[in-house]
């Protein structure tokens, strides 16, 4: 009976069972944990298929099917066995529960009457605690009260007292009580704050004040009365005057101010009539006399009155500082009213007086007075630069004055300078205190300063031209002019003394100054003793006359003109001058970053010497390109040899031309005598051969344009030609050199650009002519120029007749791109040759500029 059941559950649909099975990976990882299984049926990925191949892999193990089937009835009889317990399990679990949670509740409503009860008992006791102690707190607070009107009563009857004490105290001058009794009677007034509203209380404060006004009053007639003789000598008890200024300690601050200053004023009293403005002590050639008074001045105070004054009222610096400020505003007036008196020295001289007595009194005293925490203001005296010893201390230029750079240690040690900056004490008040009165004057020191670099470089021109450029020493020496070394020099210096005097508007003042010498020295010793080319006598003010005549001549070629060589000792100074520029373009941007360094930080955006480094970027820029002027002058004869030859009737290739033998000459001549000349400016002779290059190969390329006609071996010729020269240019930067080194690879691919072009022209040149498209195809592919000129160039380097030329470049225009809309169509052979002839005129008008620029 079984059997049909048994059936009935086989009969499933896998995708129903699929679904049924189908948990989330979190649920199948949790069931994997609680039960684990060996059994594939259990498995997440289940394959039935699978499964059944596993248990009958053979046609053979079918066999025991049956066998097979039974094991999975029982099993799934076991399993619902297993489920139906389960299930029953669970109705019991629930039953168990609902009792659990009952009995949970009861416990719970059991807990909140307990705590209920707690609760109202402690609210009994609480009450019961209120009633016992109520009669306690308000004894509290009445003892409270009887004691606060206890002490008020007394600090009333303390104040009365006093105040009366005060007043008779006051008229029979006894200053040392007083002085205790008042703190005291003021440390009494401030618990009755509160009760100004009484009015007997507002009439105690009324008299203390009162009396507090009648002190300051008393005890400044007291001094004045004691210090009226002439002269300012003390003539009363100095011991009241002691006493009355305790009492000063403890009234307004005010008068102690007041007091101060009339003390000060009364001691600066002879200062003031022995130097007036029209006394001759009062000049700045007698400025020493002005402190030697302080000295004496503050030598008597401390001997005679120091003891009239607390020491916390530090009168000797107060009396200092006022000097300091009288001393600056009269300074200032004299000078500029006797300005025109002033010269370079005086100055100087005034300057380092001043500087070194402010060191002095930076020395003797703290400056507290004038700090901004003394209540007194301290802007107007605070200094604008560091004084002469600060600026010593700090300044990284003293050392090594000798060196080539004077720069060059500076740099090394900017991490060590700042360190110690942050480590040093901040400078005191006193620096710059006077001497800030002498920096509106500063112009005349730069005026000197400009004299002076004037001066310099004038002997440098002078001795330039009686010595000469200075020769090497060393291989990698270079040929830097030793003038321009003494140039910063004494530019360094100049930048320390006036760093010293001032960092703001006069050093400001002498970066302009600098600026303005770079561009005399570049002017004057770079540029105007650079050798003046003489490959034409034309010049501005008969250039048009020279051009004129030049044209009704036919346009002779250039070429023709004699050119001579510069020396050896031409080259040699056009490359120490260039070493020079060099050096000065380096060692002023390090003047730049120290002039930056040194002044104002407000001033230091407008310290700019780009205009100056431009000059000698300009400077090195005119010296390489005479040196390939000069290489090419060189070279122009063989290339108009080349020209010269008749390469239609040369009938075997042979080894290289004479032309090429001799421009090789000139190269491995010159060479080496640049590239040692700047051992120290390695880059430039980069560019020197960079600039050669991209000059001389368009030059012998027009210069191959002009040999016509050539035949095909003479093309050969020239292929085998321009292959040498190729190969001579490719090591132009090691020719000569005991290192080998590799050209730079910029220089690399403009040589082999170029010289690639020279060939393919030849190569088309050796192509034959006939069929005329694939003539003009092979041109295009080869050269890939569309400028008709220099197509028909290639025609009359092949000697081919005009109307053959004509027909070509005809065709040559057809395979050209279409020229954008609005441009005219392609020139014919006319407009062709009228653009070669007036490409001519332009060349010549070039060399005609470049020769006036260089002369």
């Amino acid at each position: 009976m079984a059997a049909p059941e048994d059936e009935e559950i086989d009969i499933i649909d896998d995708e129903h069972l699929n679904a049924l099975l189908s948990f989330s990976p979190d649920v199948q990882q949790a069931i994997e944990q609680v039960l684990p299984s060996t059994d594939p049926l259990d498995k997440p990925d289940f394959n039935a298929v699978e499964y059944i191949n596993n248990l009958f892999p053979t046609e053979q193990s079918l066999a025991n099917i049956d066998e097979v089937i039974t094991r999975m009835r029982l099993k799934i009889r076991r399993l619902d066995d297993n489920i139906r317990v389960v299930v029953r399990g669970q109705t019991n679990a629930g039953q168990d529960g609902r009792e659990a949670l009952g009995e949970a509740q009861k416990a719970i409503q059991e807990l909140f009457k307990r705590i209920k009860d707690i609760k109202e008992k402690a609210d009994k006791s609480e009450h019961m605690v209120k009633e016992i102690t109520r009669d306690i707190k308000q004894l509290d607070h009445a003892k409270k009260h009887l004691t606060s009107s206890i002490t008020t009563l007394n600090h009333l009857h303390m104040l009365v007292g006093g105040v009366e004490s005060l007043e008779a105290l006051t008229r029979r001058r006894q200053y040392s009580e007083v002085a205790n009794l008042l703190q005291g009677v003021v440390n009494v007034m401030e618990h009755f704050q509160k009760y100004m509203a009484i009015p007997q209380i507002r009439q105690l404060a009324d008299k203390v004040k009162k009396i507090q006004s009648e002190l300051g009053i008393q005890i400044q007639a007291d001094f004045e009365e004691a210090f009226s003789t002439q002269g300012g000598r003390l003539l009363s008890n100095p011991t009241l005057l002691m006493e009355a200024c305790f009492v000063v300690n403890v009234l307004d601050p005010k008068v102690k101010k007041e007091l101060l200053k009339w003390f000060i004023k009364l001691q600066l009293q002879e200062y003031m009539v022995l130097f007036q403005d029209k006394e001759d002590v009062a000049w700045l050639d007698k400025i020493d006399r002005r402190y030697a008074w302080l000295k004496r001045a503050l030598v008597e105070f401390e001997e005679k009155y120091s003891r009239l004054f607390p020491a916390e009222w530090e009168v000797s610096e107060r009396i200092c500082v006022e000097f300091c400020h009288v001393t600056r505003n009269e300074l200032s007036r004299i000078m500029q009213s006797r300005s025109s008196e002033m010269d370079v020295k005086l100055l100087l001289f005034a300057i380092q007086r001043t500087t070194n007595f402010e060191s002095l009194i930076t020395k003797r005293f703290s400056g507290i007075t004038l700090l901004p925490a003394s209540g007194e203001s301290s802007s107007s005296s605070a200094p604008k630069a560091s004084g002469k010893k600060e600026a010593d201390a700090t300044n990284p230029f003293m050392e090594s004055p000798d060196a080539t750079n004077p720069f060059a240690d500076d740099l090394v040690k900017e991490r060590e300078i700042e360190i110690k900056n942050s480590l040093k004490p901040k400078p005191s008040p006193f620096q710059g205190i006077i001497s800030q009165c002498f920096e509106p004057h500063l112009y005349i020191y730069i005026q000197s300063q400009d004299r002076n670099l004037a001066e310099l470089i004038q002997q440098f021109v002078d001795d330039f031209r009686s010595h000469g450029p200075p020769r090497m020493e060393a291989e990698d020496s270079g040929a830097i002019l030793p003038s321009c070394a003494d140039l910063f020099v004494a530019y360094k210096k100049c930048m320390v003394q006036c760093s010293q005097l001032s960092t703001g508007t006069p050093l400001l003042s002498l970066s302009s100054t600098f600026q303005k010498y770079l561009r005399e020295y570049a002017n004057k010793l770079l540029t105007n003793n650079l050798p003046k080319s003489q490959n034409t006598t034309v010049t501005t003010g008969t250039g048009l006359t020279n051009f004129s005549a030049l044209i009704k001549e036919g346009l002779k070629d250039t070429s023709s003109i004699e050119t001579p060589k510069f020396t050896a000792e031409e080259q040699y100074l056009v490359c120490s001058i260039l070493c020079t520029a060099e050096y000065c373009l380096d060692t002023s941007q390090q003047l730049e970053d120290k002039l930056k360094e040194k002044v104002d930080a407000s001033l230091k955006d407008k310290i700019n010497l780009a205009g100056e480094l431009d000059v000698f970027h300009s400077v090195i820029a005119s010296c390489i390109q005479l040196l390939v002027q000069d290489l090419e002058t060189a070279c122009e004869p063989a290339l108009t040899a080349m020209n010269k030859v008749n390469w239609s009737i040369v009938e075997q290739v042979g080894d290289q031309s004479s032309y090429v033998t001799a421009i090789t000459t000139h190269i491995k001549q010159t060479l080496p005598i640049v590239r040692d000349n700047l051992a120290s400016a390695r880059k430039y002779f980069t560019q020197f051969c960079i600039k050669f290059a991209n000059s001389f190969i368009p030059r012998f390329i027009s210069h191959l344009y002009k040999c016509k006609p050539i035949s095909t071996v003479g093309a050969e010729q020239l292929l085998l030609d321009t292959h040498s020269l190729k190969t001579v240019l490719l090591d132009l930067p090691s020719i000569g050199s005991q290192v080998a080194r590799k050209a730079p690879a910029s220089y690399t691919k403009i040589v082999v650009k170029g010289m690639t072009k020279a060939e393919m022209i030849l190569k088309v040149v050796m192509s034959p002519h006939d069929p005329t498209e694939a003539f003009v195809d092979n041109y295009i592919k080869l050269i890939a120029d569309t400028d008709a000129s220099n197509f028909q160039k290639v025609l009359d380097m092949k000697g081919l007749k005009r109307s053959d030329q004509n027909i070509m470049l005809d065709l040559f225009r057809t395979h050209m791109p279409a020229p954008p809309q609005g441009e005219s169509g392609p020139p014919n052979a006319t407009t062709v040759f009228q653009e070669q002839e007036s490409s001519r005129i332009r060349r010549l008008e070039k060399l005609i500029k470049k020769k006036e620029w260089i002369k």
